[in-house]
C-alpha cells in the first residue's frame, strides 16, 4: 500500500506500453497503468465535475427543463476538456411531475406524516382523499377489505454492502400500487425503500401494470411509517387524509450526451463506460449519479492524457434512467449492430470505495481479468465470484453477449440517501471519490491498452 502515497510521482503525460501476459504464478503490471492508478488518487476532477454539475444544475428530472440544461453543461465541460465527437442523441419520453404532497392522520391520533409522491402516482382531488388505511403485505388481500381504503405497505430493508436488499425491498414500490389498484384502493401509501431514519421520503419509480387505472401512491419517510404501524396497532379504525397532486405534461426530449477518447486500432473495439445524467427532484442527484458521471469521465481523461489507447473509450452519460432506463435503450439500438462494442461498464451506486470486482468475460480472456484484478488489488478492491451485468444503462449489452466488468462500490450507507432530498454533495467523500477514479484509470488502462482480443461472452446459465 505504500505505493499509494507516490502518486505526485507518477507521469501521465507518458504513453502506454503494451501490457505482457502473466507467467506462472507473478502477474506482472504494466508500470505506467500503475502510476496512472496511483497518481489518480491525488484526482481533483472528478469533484470538480460533480460539484459543477450539482451546483449550476441542481435537481435533473428526466424530460424536463432542467435535464436539457444538465446535456447543455455536459456538452460544454467534455468539450473544454478535450473529448472527441461530443455530441446529444435525443430521444422523446412521457414526463411525470409532482405537484403538493401532504399526508395526516384524521383520526384517531390526528398528526401530520411526510409524504413523497412516487413517479408516475396518480393524482388526488385537489383538496385531497381521506379514507381508512389498510395493511396490505400480500397480494391475498381480498377485494373486500381494500376497496376504496388507502392502502399501507411496512417492509423494512436492512443496510448491505452490496447493496442486494434494494431488489427484495423494492417490490412493493415497483409492483404494489398497480396490485393495490386492481383491488379497487383509493390509494397507497408505502414505506420508503430506504435505511435512514430521517424524516426523508425516497421516491422512485413505479410502472403500472397494462390495463390499471393510477391510483395516488406516496412514500412514507421511515420514521412516519414506524409511526403509522404503531397507531394501526392499537387497533382502532384509522383515516388517512392524503393530497398529491402530480401531473402528466406529455412528451418532451431526454438524451444521452457521448464523448469519446479515439483509440489507435479501430479494429479492437470500442470500451463504452458511464452513468446517468438524470436525477430525481427532490435532491441534486449527487450520489444517484453525478458521482458516476464525475468518476468515469475523470478516469477516461486521465487515459486521453497518457496518450492514445489502442480502443476507443466511448463515455455515455445517460438521460432518463430514473424513470424506466430510456438513454440506455436508446443508446443500445443505436450502436448494437455497428458500434464494434467489446466491453462495458457503468457506475451507478454512489462514491463510496470500490470494494470488489466483477468479471463477465470469455474464458479465453481470464488473463485480462487476472490482470486487472492484480492492479485493484492495492487498492483494497478483491476479486468477486458474481457474472458482471454492467448496470440498468449497459445491462443489455452483457445480456446480448458483450463483456463487462462491475467495479462495486460499498452500499451500505447508499440507501441513506438514494431518491430523498438528502442526495446532495455534502454527502460525497472525496478521499472515496478518488478511490473510484483510481479503480476505474486502472482499469481503463488494461483494458483499453490490452493487446489480446476482447471477445464475446457466453449466455448466461
Amino acid at each position: 500500500m505504500n505505493k499509494l502515497i507516490l502518486a505526485a510521482l507518477a507521469l501521465p503525460s507518458l504513453a502506454f506500453a503494451a501490457q505482457p501476459a502473466p507467467t506462472g504464478s507473478q502477474l506482472p503490471i504494466d508500470e505506467q497503468a500503475e502510476r496512472l492508478r496511483d497518481a489518480a488518487l491525488s484526482d481533483d476532477l472528478a469533484w470538480t465535475i460533480l460539484e459543477g454539475l450539482t451546483t449550476e444544475v441542481g435537481p435533473r428530472q428526466a424530460g424536463t427543463e432542467a435535464e436539457a440544461r444538465a446535456r447543455s453543461w455536459a456538452v460544454r465541460r467534455l468539450t473544454e476538456l478535450g473529448f472527441s465527437n461530443v455530441r446529444i442523441e435525443p430521444f422523446e419520453m412521457p414526463v411525470w411531475v409532482r405537484g403538493e404532497e401532504r399526508a395526516e392522520i384524521v383520526s384517531p391520533f390526528p398528526q401530520p406524516l411526510v409524504v413523497t409522491a412516487l413517479g408516475n402516482s396518480g393524482a388526488t382531488p385537489q383538496r385531497g382523499v381521506e379514507a381508512e388505511v389498510i395493511g396490505f403485505d400480500s397480494e391475498a388481500a381480498s377485494e373486500e377489505s381494500v376497496r376504496g381504503k388507502i392502502v399501507f405497505i411496512d417492509h423494512g430493508m436492512a443496510p448491505t454492502q452490496d447493496g442486494s436488499g434494494y431488489g427484495q425491498f423494492g417490490a412493493p414500490r415497483r409492483q404494489g400500487p398497480s396490485i393495490a389498484s386492481r383491488k379497487g384502493a383509493a390509494a397507497i401509501v408505502i414505506r420508503s425503500i430506504g435505511t435512514d431514519y430521517h424524516r426523508n421520503p425516497h421516491t422512485g419509480v413505479q410502472m403500472w401494470a397494462e390495463g390499471v387505472r393510477p391510483i395516488p401512491a406516496g412514500a412514507l419517510t421511515v420514521p412516519d411509517a414506524e409511526q403509522l404501524r404503531r397507531i394501526l396497532a392499537r387497533g382502532r379504525p384509522v383515516r388517512m387524509r392524503l393530497t398529491l397532486t402530480p401531473r402528466n405534461t406529455g412528451r418532451h426530449e431526454s438524451g444521452n450526451v457521448v464523448a469519446e477518447v479515439p483509440g489507435s486500432d479501430p479494429s479492437a473495439g470500442v470500451i463504452t463506460i458511464g452513468g446517468h445524467l438524470d436525477s430525481w427532484d427532490l435532491g441534486t442527484g449527487a450520489l444517484d449519479n453525478a458521482a458516476g458521471v464525475a468518476i468515469t469521465t475523470a478516469a477516461a481523461h486521465r487515459i486521453m492524457q497518457a496518450g492514445r489507447p489502442r480502443r476507443t473509450i466511448r463515455v455515455v452519460l445517460f438521460g432518463a434512467e430514473e424513470v424506466g432506463g430510456g438513454g440506455g435503450d436508446t443508446h443500445f439500438a443505436l450502436h448494437r449492430e455497428n458500434g464494434n462494442v467489446v466491453l462495458v461498464g457503468e457506475s451507478d451506486f454512489g462514491a463510496d470505495r470500490i470494494w470488489r470486482v466483477d468479471f463477465n468475460l470469455a474464458p479465453e480472456n481470464e488473463a485480462l481479468a487476472d490482470r486487472v484484478a492484480a492492479l485493484l488489488a492495492p487498492l483494497g478492491i478483491v476479486r468477486g465470484r458474481d457474472r458482471a451485468n454492467a448496470g440498468a444503462d449497459l445491462g443489455a449489452w452483457p445480456t446480448s453477449g458483450t463483456a463487462a466488468i462491475d467495479l462495486n462500490q460499498d452500499g451500505t450507507r447508499y440507501f441513506d440517501y438514494h431518491h430523498t432530498p438528502d442526495d446532495t454533495l455534502d454527502k460525497v467523500d472525496p478521499t472515496q471519490l478518488r478511490q473510484n477514479v483510481a479503480a476505474w484509470t486502472a482499469m481503463l488502462a488494461v483494458v483499453a491498452n490490452a493487446p489480446e482480443a476482447i471477445g464475446p461472452v457466453p449466455a448466461a446459465p
